[in-house]
C-alpha cells in the first residue's frame, strides 16, 4: 500500500488536523483503503462538516411528515394510508465536466433515493442554471445537461413534469444541476436505510462495479479549476435500462417482506451504503470484496469500496431469505450476491479474500465527522451593489415587453421540456408551460399532488435573506395557484466556498430566511442537500437555494395560468409597489445588478396565498398566475398567450411610474379571472382574510392593451416568448 504522507494526505481532502483526528478514532494510524473510506465520508459533500450546525435551524417537523431529514428522502402524509416521498439533490461539479453522464446520473441518483423507501417513483422535477447563452461553454453545457436529464427519465420510464432554468455570467464556468424525484407509497411500506439483526445477510444488487466514479465526492467537495477538466473519471456513467430493471426488481423484494433496510450505492458507493446502513442500525457490519460483482480487472479494495458506479443497491434481508431475493433479481438479470452480515460489535469490517484491509467503527464514518463553525463576514460588495440610480423611463413599453419575454431566463421552455416525456404513466394533468406547478393525480382516488422548484440566485446575491424567505414563498404561491395547499419543501442549497467568511455569512442568512418563511407557511423542510465550493477560479456562483414544494389538491383546481372566456374579469390580488432592484428589467434593459430585491411580509403573503386558494376551492376561478420575473406586464403576456387569448387593462389611478407598475417584481401578487358574477364571492373572501385585491381589466379577443402603453397580439407575443432558444 502507498505510504501515508502529508501530500497523501492533502490529495485526499483531508487536514492534518482531521488526520490525526482518524489516529485518535483508531488508536492506529490508517492504512491507505481505510484513509481513502475517511475521506469520502469527512468530506463536505457527505459529512455536511460546514453546514450541519446551520442546517437545525429548518423547522423538520409536522403532524403529516412521517419521516425527515435523516433518511435517503423525506415522507409526507395525504391521507388514506397514502404517502410522498419526495428529494433533491445537486450535481454541479460532475455536470460542469460531461455535461450528458453527469445530469443523467444525477436524475438516476436522486431516483434510488426514492425507491429504496419502497415508494414507486412517479415524477421529475429540475432546477438549473448556466452562464449567458452568447457563451459557446454555456450553450454547450446547456445542450448537455438537458439530453443528460431526457436521456436517462425518458428511458426509466418517470416523466419529467416541471422545473425551470436561468442563466446569469456567473454560472458560466459551473452550473447548477439539481434534480427532484416525488414517489408515491403506502404508510406500511415504508423501507429505511438500516442494517440490523446479527446475522441478517447483506446482498449487493444491481450493477458491476467498475473504476467510474472514484473520489466524485471528493470531487465535489472543492472548488472548479483547469485542472478539473481532468477528473473526468470522478464523473460517473449511468445505464437508464439497468435502473429500470432495479427499480422494479426492489419493489418486487419489497412485497415479500424479506427487506430489513436498503440504501443506495451514491456518493461514496459501497463506503457510503455500508457504514450508513450500519450506523443507523445501531450495529456493524463485515463484508469480503472478494464477492462484489466487478467489471474490472485487478482492482483494489481501496478501488472497490470508493468506486461509485452507478445503477447499485445494498439490500439487508431477513436470515433465510436470501434465496428468494436472488431469484427475483436474476428472473430482472440483475446482480444479487451475499458479500457480508450483520455484526453486533458497530464496526465496519471490510474483507477481501479473507484478509482484513480496514477496519473502522461505522458511527465514526457515517455520524462523528468533525463540525466546523466557520467564520462568517457580510461580503464588502454589499456596502455598494444596493446603490440604485435614478432610471429613465422607456420611450417605447411594447419594445421592452417583447425583450423581456423573448430573455432566456423569462421566455418559454418549450425547446427544453419538448425533450422531456411528460406524459409517462399518465399521472399528469398540467402539462409543463401551462401553469406555476404541475399537477399529478393520484390514481384511484380524488386527490392530487401539485410540485414545483423555485429559486432566485440574483435576489440572494443582493440580500440572502430576504431572497431565502421569497424562495420559499414563491414555491408556496406556485402551488397554490393551481389549487393546492403546501405541505413540504426539499431544498437544495447552492453556495460557494464554505472557507471563505463571506460565503459562510451568505449560506447562514439564506438558511435563516427559509426556515423563517417555512415556520410561517408551516412547509417543514423534509430533507435536501448541500452543495459548497461552487466556485471557478474567477468567480463564485450567486447564492442559490432552490426549494422543491409539494402540496395537496383535494378538490377544485385550477386548469393553469392561460385567459380563459370573452368578458371574464382580470384581478390583481396584492399590491404593485416601486420595486425593481434586482428584477430581469433592471438587468436587461438597464444592464445592472443592483438594487435591494423586492421587500416581503410572510403574513400578508400567507393571507393573499389563503385568499387564492380558498377562492379557487369555492370553484369561482378560472385562471391563475402569480406575478414573478419580469413583473405584471409579463405575468398578463404569459396570461394571454397560454390562453390564446387578449386582455383589456386599465389603470385610471396611477400613483407610480409605469416602469413600475409594469416591470416591478413585487411579492404577494396573483392575477386571477372570473366571472363578474362572482366578484362579490371574492370581495367576501378577500374581505375575511384582510387582503386587497383589485380589478384592473378582463378578458377579449384582440390584443393585450395596457393603457396606452402596450398593445400586442397574443401570437406575436407568443413568437418572442419562444424565441429564445
Amino acid at each position: 500500500m502507498p505510504e501515508i504522507t502529508p501530500e497523501v494526505i492533502k490529495s485526499h481532502g483531508l487536514s492534518m488536523e482531521e488526520y490525526e483526528r482518524i489516529c485518535q478514532v483508531l488508536k492506529r494510524s490508517p492504512n491507505h483503503t481505510e484513509l481513502g473510506i475517511y475521506s469520502v465520508m469527512w468530506s463536505e459533500h457527505c459529512s455536511y462538516k460546514s453546514s450541519r450546525a446551520i442546517l437545525k435551524l429548518f423547522p423538520t417537523q409536522a403532524p403529516w411528515i412521517l419521516l425527515g431529514p435523516g433518511e435517503n428522502a423525506g415522507i409526507i402524509d395525504i391521507g388514506d394510508n397514502l404517502a410522498v416521498v419526495m428529494k433533491i439533490e445537486s450535481h454541479n461539479h460532475p455536470s460542469a465536466v460531461e455535461p450528458y453522464q453527469g445530469a443523467a446520473t444525477g436524475v438516476g441518483g436522486i431516483i434510488r433515493d426514492i425507491f429504496t423507501m419502497g415508494a414507486r417513483p412517479i415524477a421529475l422535477l429540475d432546477s438549473l442554471r448556466f452562464g449567458e447563452l452568447d457563451d459557446p461553454q454555456s450553450r454547450y453545457l446547456l445542450n448537455g445537461v438537458v439530453a443528460g436529464i431526457a436521456g436517462y427519465g425518458n428511458c426509466i420510464g418517470i416523466p419529467t413534469v416541471a422545473g425551470e432554468i436561468y442563466f446569469e455570467s456567473c454560472y458560466k464556468g459551473n452550473p447548477l444541476v439539481n434534480a427532484m424525484c416525488v414517489g408515491l407509497i403506502d404508510h406500511d411500506k415504508i423501507i429505511k436505510g438500516i442494517a440490523s439483526g446479527v446475522g441478517n445477510p447483506i446482498i449487493y444488487v444491481g450493477s458491476a462495479t467498475g473504476r467510474d466514479g472514484l473520489h466524485g465526492v471528493t470531487f465535489a467537495s472543492r472548488e472548479l479549476t483547469e485542472e478539473s477538466y481532468e477528473d473526468r473519471p470522478a464523473v460517473q456513467v449511468g445505464d437508464p435500462f439497468m435502473e429500470k430493471l432495479l427499480v422494479e426488481a426492489c419493489l418486487e423484494l419489497e412485497k415479500t417482506g424479506c427487506i430489513v433496510g436498503m440504501q443506495d450505492m451514491g456518493g461514496a458507493g459501497l463506503t457510503c451504503s455500508t457504514c450508513e446502513m450500519a450506523a443507523r442500525g445501531n450495529s456493524g457490519m463485515e463484508l469480503d470484496l472478494a464477492l462484489v460483482p466487478r467489471r474490472a480487472q485487478g482492482m483494489l479494495p481501496y478501488e472497490v469500496m470508493l468506486s461509485e458506479s452507478q445503477e447499485r443497491m445494498l439490500i439487508c434481508v431477513k436470515a433465510g431469505t436470501e434465496d428468494i431475493a436472488r431469484k427475483i433479481f436474476e428472473k430482472w438479470d440483475l446482480h444479487a450476491v451475499v458479500i457480508g452480515e450483520v455484526t453486533v460489535d458497530g464496526m465496519l469490517r471490510v474483507k477481501d479474500k479473507g484478509e482484513i484491509v480496514a477496519e473502522i467503527p461505522a458511527k465514526s464514518l457515517a455520524d462523528d465527522a468533525p463540525v466546523y463553525q466557520r467564520p462568517q463576514q457580510k461580503p464588502a460588495y454589499l456596502e455598494t451593489v444596493h446603490y440604485l440610480p435614478d432610471l429613465p423611463l422607456p420611450q417605447d413599453y411594447n419594445n421592452v415587453l417583447l425583450k423581456l419575454i423573448a430573455s432566456p431566463s423569462i421566455g418559454l421552455k418549450e425547446k427544453v421540456y419538448e425533450q422531456y416525456d411528460h406524459m409517462v404513466q399518465t399521472n399528469t394533468q398540467l402539462l409543463p408551460g401551462k401553469g406555476d406547478a404541475a399537477i399529478l393525480g393520484i390514481k384511484g382516488t380524488q386527490k392530487a399532488i401539485a410540485v414545483t422548484t423555485d429559486g432566485n440566485g440574483r435576489y440572494c446575491y443582493l440580500d440572502p435573506y430576504l431572497g431565502g424567505m421569497i424562495a420559499v414563498a414563491e414555491a408556496a404561491r406556485n402551488v397554490v395557484c393551481v389549487g393546492a395547499r403546501p405541505l413540504a419543501i426539499t431544498n437544495c442549497l447552492n453556495f460557494g466556498n464554505p472557507e471563505k467568511p463571506g460565503v459562510m455569512w451568505q449560506f447562514q442568512k439564506a438558511v435563516e430566511g427559509m426556515s423563517y418563511a417555512c415556520k410561517i407557511f408551516q412547509t417543514p423542510v423534509t430533507g435536501g442537500n448541500v452543495s459548497f465550493y461552487n466556485e471557478t477560479e474567477d468567480m463564485a456562483i450567486y447564492p442559490t437555494p432552490i426549494v422543491g414544494m409539494l402540496g395537496i389538491i383535494e378538490g377544485q383546481r385550477v386548469e393553469g395560468m392561460g385567459f380563459k372566456d370573452e368578458g371574464d374579469m382580470i384581478v390583481l390580488l396584492g399590491e404593485t409597489k416601486e420595486e425593481l432592484g434586482g428584477s430581469e428589467y433592471l438587468k436587461l434593459i438597464h444592464g445592472k445588478v443592483s438594487g435591494k430585491p423586492p421587500q416581503i411580509d410572510l403574513d400578508w403573503e400567507k393571507k393573499i396565498q389563503a385568499t387564492c386558494l380558498e377562492a379557487i376551492a369555492q370553484g369561482i376561478i378560472k385562471s391563475a398566475h402569480d406575478c414573478s420575473e419580469g413583473g405584471l406586464a409579463v405575468a398578463l403576456a404569459e396570461c394571454c398567450i397560454v390562453g390564446e387569448m387578449g386582455a383589456e387593462i386599465t389603470f385610471d389611478s396611477i400613483f407610480i411610474e409605469p416602469h413600475y407598475l409594469l416591470f416591478s417584481e413585487s411579492q404577494s401578487r396573483i392575477i386571477l379571472t372570473l366571472e363578474k358574477k362572482d366578484l362579490e364571492k371574492l370581495e367576501e373572501i378577500a374581505s375575511f382574510h384582510k387582503v386587497t385585491f383589485s380589478i384592473i381589466g378582463r378578458v377579449k379577443e384582440g390584443s393585450l392593451q395596457i393603457n396606452d402603453w402596450i398593445d400586442l397580439r397574443p401570437s406575436f407575443l407568443e413568437s418572442h416568448w419562444k424565441s429564445w432558444l
